[in-house]
Protein backbone atom coordinates (compact mmCIF):
# COMPACT_ATOMS: atom_id res chain seq x y z
CA UNK A 1 0.00 0.00 0.00
CA UNK A 2 1.26 3.67 -1.00
CA UNK A 3 0.31 6.32 1.79
CA UNK A 4 2.25 9.34 0.17
CA UNK A 5 2.75 10.89 -3.05
CA UNK A 6 6.39 10.15 -2.78
CA UNK A 7 5.94 6.83 -1.93
CA UNK A 8 3.78 6.39 -5.26
CA UNK A 9 5.89 8.83 -7.35
CA UNK A 10 8.90 5.83 -6.03
CA UNK A 11 6.78 3.08 -7.60
CA UNK A 12 6.02 4.55 -10.42
CA UNK A 13 9.63 5.01 -11.32
CA UNK A 14 11.20 1.94 -9.97
CA UNK A 15 12.86 0.55 -12.53
CA UNK A 16 12.73 -3.06 -13.19
CA UNK A 17 15.90 -5.60 -14.39
CA UNK A 18 14.55 -5.83 -17.92
CA UNK A 19 13.57 -1.51 -17.70
CA UNK A 20 17.70 -2.01 -16.84
CA UNK A 21 18.78 -4.17 -19.59
CA UNK A 22 16.31 -2.20 -22.18
CA UNK A 23 18.56 0.96 -21.62
CA UNK A 24 21.71 -1.08 -21.53
CA UNK A 25 21.07 -2.03 -24.71
CA UNK A 26 19.50 1.25 -26.54
CA UNK A 27 22.22 3.14 -28.32
CA UNK A 28 22.75 6.22 -27.62
CA UNK A 29 20.84 9.25 -25.26
CA UNK A 30 17.19 9.78 -24.87
CA UNK A 31 14.66 12.11 -25.65
CA UNK A 32 11.20 12.46 -24.47
CA UNK A 33 8.88 15.26 -26.33
CA UNK A 34 5.49 16.15 -24.11
CA UNK A 35 6.89 14.98 -20.70
CA UNK A 36 4.93 17.38 -18.41
CA UNK A 37 1.51 15.21 -18.51
CA UNK A 38 0.47 12.61 -15.98
CA UNK A 39 2.77 9.66 -17.48
CA UNK A 40 6.06 11.82 -18.90
CA UNK A 41 7.37 12.75 -15.15
CA UNK A 42 7.41 9.00 -13.93
CA UNK A 43 8.29 7.77 -17.14
CA UNK A 44 11.55 9.92 -17.42
CA UNK A 45 12.84 9.66 -14.08
CA UNK A 46 12.34 5.67 -14.47
CA UNK A 47 14.61 5.68 -17.99
CA UNK A 48 16.84 8.05 -15.63
CA UNK A 49 16.98 5.14 -12.81
CA UNK A 50 17.51 2.60 -15.06
CA UNK A 51 20.70 4.50 -16.85
CA UNK A 52 22.55 4.98 -13.05
CA UNK A 53 21.29 1.69 -12.17
CA UNK A 54 23.20 0.46 -15.05
CA UNK A 55 26.09 2.06 -14.87
CA UNK A 56 25.31 4.28 -18.05
CA UNK A 57 26.54 7.48 -19.52
CA UNK A 58 23.43 8.27 -21.10
CA UNK A 59 21.70 11.44 -21.01
CA UNK A 60 17.87 12.10 -20.43
CA UNK A 61 16.30 15.06 -22.04
CA UNK A 62 12.42 15.36 -21.11
CA UNK A 63 11.17 18.81 -22.91
CA UNK A 64 7.45 20.41 -22.50
CA UNK A 65 6.20 24.07 -21.74
CA UNK A 66 6.55 23.38 -17.96
CA UNK A 67 3.89 25.28 -16.77
CA UNK A 68 2.86 23.49 -13.28
CA UNK A 69 4.77 24.68 -10.49
CA UNK A 70 7.80 22.67 -9.23
CA UNK A 71 7.78 19.96 -12.03
CA UNK A 72 10.85 21.40 -14.17
CA UNK A 73 12.48 21.28 -10.75
CA UNK A 74 11.93 17.92 -9.35
CA UNK A 75 13.21 16.32 -12.79
CA UNK A 76 16.24 18.50 -13.19
CA UNK A 77 16.77 17.27 -9.31
CA UNK A 78 16.32 13.32 -10.63
CA UNK A 79 19.40 13.84 -12.97
CA UNK A 80 17.36 14.88 -15.80
CA UNK A 81 17.93 17.28 -18.48
CA UNK A 82 15.22 20.04 -18.78
CA UNK A 83 13.83 22.27 -21.51
CA UNK A 84 11.00 24.42 -21.83
CA UNK A 85 9.90 24.40 -25.75
CA UNK A 86 6.55 24.87 -27.61
CA UNK A 87 6.50 21.86 -29.69
CA UNK A 88 4.29 23.65 -32.60
CA UNK A 89 6.62 25.95 -32.68
CA UNK A 90 9.96 24.73 -35.43
CA UNK A 91 12.13 26.99 -34.04
CA UNK A 92 12.19 25.56 -30.84
CA UNK A 93 12.25 22.07 -32.26
CA UNK A 94 15.56 22.97 -34.04
CA UNK A 95 16.70 24.22 -30.96
CA UNK A 96 16.46 20.67 -29.14
CA UNK A 97 19.80 18.95 -28.84
CA UNK A 98 20.14 15.50 -31.35
CA UNK A 99 19.02 12.47 -29.88
CA UNK A 100 18.54 9.09 -31.43
CA UNK A 101 15.68 7.60 -29.39
CA UNK A 102 12.67 9.78 -28.90
CA UNK A 103 9.54 9.05 -27.01
CA UNK A 104 6.90 10.96 -28.40
CA UNK A 105 4.20 11.55 -25.56
CA UNK A 106 2.71 15.21 -26.58
CA UNK A 107 -1.22 14.85 -26.87
CA UNK A 108 -4.56 16.51 -26.44
CA UNK A 109 -7.66 14.70 -25.56
CA UNK A 110 -9.88 16.38 -22.78
CA UNK A 111 -11.35 19.88 -24.38
CA UNK A 112 -11.49 18.77 -27.91
CA UNK A 113 -15.54 19.38 -28.10
CA UNK A 114 -15.13 23.31 -29.02
CA UNK A 115 -11.21 23.39 -29.06
CA UNK A 116 -10.85 20.93 -32.19
CA UNK A 117 -8.03 23.07 -34.01
CA UNK A 118 -5.92 22.68 -30.50
CA UNK A 119 -6.08 18.71 -30.67
CA UNK A 120 -5.74 18.49 -34.19
CA UNK A 121 -2.62 21.01 -34.54
CA UNK A 122 -1.19 19.10 -31.02
CA UNK A 123 -2.33 15.31 -32.55
CA UNK A 124 -1.38 15.99 -35.90
CA UNK A 125 0.75 18.97 -36.49
CA UNK A 126 2.90 18.75 -33.97
CA UNK A 127 3.90 15.19 -34.88
CA UNK A 128 4.29 15.95 -38.04
CA UNK A 129 6.91 18.72 -37.01
CA UNK A 130 8.75 16.26 -34.65
CA UNK A 131 9.35 13.50 -37.07
CA UNK A 132 10.70 16.31 -39.74
CA UNK A 133 13.01 17.28 -37.47
CA UNK A 134 14.09 14.08 -35.71
CA UNK A 135 13.90 11.80 -39.20
CA UNK A 136 17.13 10.30 -38.43
CA UNK A 137 15.87 9.07 -35.11
CA UNK A 138 13.81 6.27 -33.64
CA UNK A 139 10.24 6.78 -32.23
CA UNK A 140 8.37 5.19 -29.34
CA UNK A 141 5.21 7.20 -30.36
CA UNK A 142 1.91 7.03 -27.82
CA UNK A 143 -1.12 6.56 -29.30
CA UNK A 144 -4.55 5.93 -28.00
CA UNK A 145 -7.13 2.75 -28.10
CA UNK A 146 -9.68 4.80 -28.98
CA UNK A 147 -8.40 4.43 -33.17
CA UNK A 148 -10.39 1.32 -32.66
CA UNK A 149 -14.43 1.13 -33.05
CA UNK A 150 -16.41 0.01 -30.37
CA UNK A 151 -16.38 -4.00 -30.04
CA UNK A 152 -19.36 -6.43 -29.32
CA UNK A 153 -17.95 -7.38 -25.53
CA UNK A 154 -18.73 -10.84 -26.12
CA UNK A 155 -16.15 -10.79 -29.48
CA UNK A 156 -12.93 -9.69 -27.48
CA UNK A 157 -11.29 -6.27 -27.50
CA UNK A 158 -9.60 -5.44 -31.02
CA UNK A 159 -6.65 -6.53 -31.97
CA UNK A 160 -3.77 -4.67 -33.71
CA UNK A 161 -5.04 -5.94 -37.13
CA UNK A 162 -8.43 -4.55 -36.30
CA UNK A 163 -9.30 -1.47 -38.63
CA UNK A 164 -9.50 1.44 -37.03
CA UNK A 165 -13.04 3.29 -36.55
CA UNK A 166 -12.15 6.17 -35.05
CA UNK A 167 -15.30 8.23 -33.04
CA UNK A 168 -15.23 11.49 -32.86
CA UNK A 169 -12.69 14.66 -33.46
CA UNK A 170 -10.20 13.60 -30.44
CA UNK A 171 -10.31 9.54 -32.29
CA UNK A 172 -9.79 10.68 -35.58
CA UNK A 173 -6.75 13.21 -34.67
CA UNK A 174 -4.97 10.03 -33.31
CA UNK A 175 -5.53 8.05 -36.15
CA UNK A 176 -3.92 11.04 -37.73
CA UNK A 177 -0.95 10.73 -35.60
CA UNK A 178 -0.49 7.31 -36.84
CA UNK A 179 -0.68 8.42 -40.19
CA UNK A 180 1.88 10.85 -39.87
CA UNK A 181 4.42 8.68 -38.66
CA UNK A 182 3.59 6.18 -41.92
CA UNK A 183 3.86 8.95 -44.01
CA UNK A 184 7.42 9.67 -42.57
CA UNK A 185 8.65 5.70 -42.40
CA UNK A 186 7.60 5.41 -46.41
CA UNK A 187 8.98 9.00 -47.61
CA UNK A 188 12.29 9.06 -45.03
CA UNK A 189 12.47 5.84 -43.57
CA UNK A 190 11.64 7.19 -39.94
CA UNK A 191 11.21 3.61 -37.51
CA UNK A 192 8.31 4.17 -34.91
CA UNK A 193 5.95 1.90 -32.19
CA UNK A 194 2.68 3.32 -31.79
CA UNK A 195 1.56 2.15 -28.20
CA UNK A 196 -2.40 2.64 -27.99
CA UNK A 197 -2.79 2.45 -24.56
CA UNK A 198 -6.45 2.62 -22.95
CA UNK A 199 -6.06 3.46 -19.77
CA UNK A 200 -2.95 3.65 -17.10
CA UNK A 201 -3.89 4.05 -14.08
CA UNK A 202 -2.40 5.04 -10.61
CA UNK A 203 -4.46 6.36 -7.11
CA UNK A 204 -4.42 9.69 -8.66
CA UNK A 205 -6.09 9.55 -12.14
CA UNK A 206 -7.58 6.86 -13.76
CA UNK A 207 -10.71 4.49 -14.58
CA UNK A 208 -10.32 2.75 -11.20
CA UNK A 209 -9.59 6.19 -9.56
CA UNK A 210 -12.90 7.26 -11.45
CA UNK A 211 -14.76 5.21 -9.99
CA UNK A 212 -13.64 4.34 -6.48
CA UNK A 213 -14.21 8.17 -5.77
CA UNK A 214 -17.62 7.89 -7.24
CA UNK A 215 -18.19 5.11 -5.01
CA UNK A 216 -16.83 7.05 -2.15
CA UNK A 217 -18.62 10.24 -2.51
CA UNK A 218 -22.16 8.49 -3.14
CA UNK A 219 -22.14 9.63 -7.08
CA UNK A 220 -23.50 8.02 -9.51
CA UNK A 221 -21.93 5.83 -11.85
CA UNK A 222 -22.98 5.01 -15.83
CA UNK A 223 -22.63 1.77 -16.65
CA UNK A 224 -23.63 2.06 -20.05
CA UNK A 225 -19.67 1.61 -21.42
CA UNK A 226 -19.83 -1.43 -19.17
CA UNK A 227 -16.41 -2.68 -19.44
CA UNK A 228 -12.91 -1.08 -19.61
CA UNK A 229 -8.98 -2.53 -19.84
CA UNK A 230 -6.86 -0.71 -17.64
CA UNK A 231 -2.91 -1.05 -16.72
CA UNK A 232 -0.78 0.53 -13.88
CA UNK A 233 0.82 3.12 -15.23
CA UNK A 234 4.31 1.62 -13.73
CA UNK A 235 3.84 -1.31 -16.07
CA UNK A 236 2.90 0.86 -19.50
CA UNK A 237 6.00 2.70 -18.16
CA UNK A 238 8.28 -0.10 -18.58
CA UNK A 239 7.06 -1.51 -21.42
CA UNK A 240 7.31 2.11 -23.63
CA UNK A 241 10.84 2.10 -22.60
CA UNK A 242 11.58 -1.24 -23.88
CA UNK A 243 9.81 -0.76 -26.99
CA UNK A 244 12.48 0.48 -29.02
CA UNK A 245 13.51 -2.43 -30.26
CA UNK A 246 10.07 -2.67 -31.90
CA UNK A 247 10.77 0.39 -34.53
CA UNK A 248 10.14 -0.06 -38.00
CA UNK A 249 8.58 0.98 -40.96
CA UNK A 250 5.83 0.53 -41.80
CA UNK A 251 5.35 1.31 -37.89
CA UNK A 252 4.58 -0.87 -35.45
CA UNK A 253 1.40 -1.37 -33.80
CA UNK A 254 1.24 -2.30 -29.88
CA UNK A 255 -2.19 -2.53 -27.85
CA UNK A 256 -0.56 -0.86 -24.32
CA UNK A 257 -3.22 -2.32 -21.59
CA UNK A 258 -3.72 -5.21 -19.21
CA UNK A 259 -4.94 -8.25 -19.98
CA UNK A 260 -8.18 -8.68 -18.24
CA UNK A 261 -11.82 -6.89 -19.43
CA UNK A 262 -13.43 -5.20 -16.62
CA UNK A 263 -16.50 -5.02 -15.23
CA UNK A 264 -18.04 -1.39 -14.46
CA UNK A 265 -20.62 -2.82 -12.56
CA UNK A 266 -18.38 -4.87 -10.72
CA UNK A 267 -15.94 -2.71 -10.07
CA UNK A 268 -18.37 -0.33 -8.67
CA UNK A 269 -19.71 -2.83 -6.39
CA UNK A 270 -15.74 -4.39 -5.15
CA UNK A 271 -14.84 -0.48 -4.65
CA UNK A 272 -18.94 -0.66 -2.28
CA UNK A 273 -17.56 -3.55 -0.12
CA UNK A 274 -14.12 -2.10 0.47
CA UNK A 275 -15.86 1.16 1.56
CA UNK A 276 -18.80 -0.17 3.18
CA UNK A 277 -21.02 1.64 0.65
CA UNK A 278 -23.78 0.36 -1.97
CA UNK A 279 -22.77 2.05 -5.40
CA UNK A 280 -25.45 3.98 -7.25
CA UNK A 281 -25.31 2.80 -10.89
CA UNK A 282 -27.35 4.18 -13.53
CA UNK A 283 -27.91 2.81 -16.73
CA UNK A 284 -27.85 -0.33 -18.05
CA UNK A 285 -24.82 -2.32 -19.89
CA UNK A 286 -24.76 -1.71 -23.68
CA UNK A 287 -23.63 -5.20 -26.04
CA UNK A 288 -20.40 -3.10 -26.78
CA UNK A 289 -17.75 -1.05 -25.51
CA UNK A 290 -13.96 0.10 -26.36
CA UNK A 291 -11.59 -2.86 -26.08
CA UNK A 292 -8.22 -4.04 -26.79
CA UNK A 293 -6.58 -7.30 -27.19
CA UNK A 294 -3.28 -7.48 -25.10
CA UNK A 295 -2.24 -10.47 -25.98
CA UNK A 296 0.48 -9.11 -28.05
CA UNK A 297 2.10 -7.01 -25.73
CA UNK A 298 2.18 -9.81 -22.99
CA UNK A 299 3.79 -12.63 -25.75
CA UNK A 300 6.67 -9.38 -26.04
CA UNK A 301 6.74 -7.91 -22.51
CA UNK A 302 4.81 -10.33 -20.05
CA UNK A 303 2.30 -9.73 -17.56
CA UNK A 304 1.66 -6.91 -15.89
CA UNK A 305 3.46 -6.48 -12.10
CA UNK A 306 0.30 -5.19 -11.04
CA UNK A 307 -2.45 -7.00 -11.59
CA UNK A 308 -5.57 -4.41 -11.92
CA UNK A 309 -7.43 -6.44 -8.74
CA UNK A 310 -4.17 -5.17 -6.53
CA UNK A 311 -4.41 -1.85 -7.98
CA UNK A 312 -8.36 -2.05 -7.09
CA UNK A 313 -6.91 -2.39 -3.34
CA UNK A 314 -4.21 0.45 -3.49
CA UNK A 315 -6.75 2.63 -4.83
CA UNK A 316 -9.44 1.96 -2.45
CA UNK A 317 -7.08 2.93 0.74
CA UNK A 318 -5.83 5.47 -1.17
CA UNK A 319 -9.26 7.39 -1.61
CA UNK A 320 -10.14 6.03 1.99
CA UNK A 321 -6.90 7.85 3.45
CA UNK A 322 -7.64 10.60 1.74
CA UNK A 323 -4.56 10.63 -0.85
CA UNK A 324 -4.52 13.65 -3.40
CA UNK A 325 -6.61 13.51 -6.39
CA UNK A 326 -5.48 14.93 -9.77
CA UNK A 327 -9.41 15.39 -10.37
CA UNK A 328 -9.13 15.36 -13.68
CA UNK A 329 -11.62 12.81 -15.09
CA UNK A 330 -10.78 10.50 -17.58
CA UNK A 331 -14.99 10.28 -19.13
CA UNK A 332 -14.22 6.59 -19.73
CA UNK A 333 -17.97 6.02 -19.84
CA UNK A 334 -18.51 8.32 -23.58
CA UNK A 335 -19.25 6.35 -26.25
CA UNK A 336 -19.54 9.38 -28.85
CA UNK A 337 -16.05 10.43 -28.88
CA UNK A 338 -16.75 14.16 -27.40
CA UNK A 339 -13.95 14.85 -24.67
Amino acid sequence: MFTTTEQLEEALSRPTARDCEALAELEGDLLILGAGGKMGPSLAVRAKRAIDEAGLRKRVTAVARFSGAGLRERLSEAGIETIRADLLERDGLRALPEAPNVILMAGRKFGSQGGEHWTWATNVLLPALAAERYRHSRFVVFSSGNVYPLREIAEGGADEQTATEPVGEYAQSVRGRERVFEHYAERWGVPSVLLRLNYAVEMRYGVLADIGRKVYRRQPIDVTMGSVNVIWQGDANSVALRSFPLCSCPPERLNLTGPETLSVRALAEHFGRLFGVEPILEGAEADSALLSDAGKCGRLFGSPAAPAAEVVEWVAEWIRSGGESLEKPTHFEVRDGRF
